[in-house]
């Protein structure tokens, strides 16, 4: 079993590892100078990785898991950034076709209930 110390000095040298991979991924693609980084090592944790806001959580505790985690939620957060324009006028769409769809179906409503 490692000492207190020992997995401290692994602890420290894995997050800094990976904050090196973090900005040489900034560095590369030119974007997400505003992430940070977050390594919360958990074992029981369901997800590898996520990104809350401007920071990436890694879950991973295999050092090599985690920069590739590191890696994926990277790339997830720029795609995700350039597709939300697109996805908040899909949304406004959808909201106004179901506007108009309950209208429509109201007065069809309407009509019917005259009818009987």
């Amino acid at each position: 079993m490692k000492s207190p110390q020992v997995h401290r000095v692994f602890v420290d040298e894995t997050f800094d590892k990976l904050e090196r991979e973090l900005e040489r991924l900034k560095r590369k693609l030119k974007a997400g100078y505003e992430l940070t980084l977050k390594w919360l090592p958990n074992e029981n944790c369901i997800v590898s990785g996520e990104v809350r806001g401007t920071c990436i959580h890694i879950y991973e505790l295999d050092e090599e898991k985690a920069r590739e985690t590191l890696k994926h939620e990277f790339l997830d957060y720029l795609i995700s950034k350039a597709i939300e324009p697109y996805k908040k006028v899909a949304n406004q769409l959808i909201n106004y076709i179901n506007e108009e769809i309950y209208e429509r179906k109201e007065q069809l409503i309407e009509v019917l209930t005259k009818l009987l």
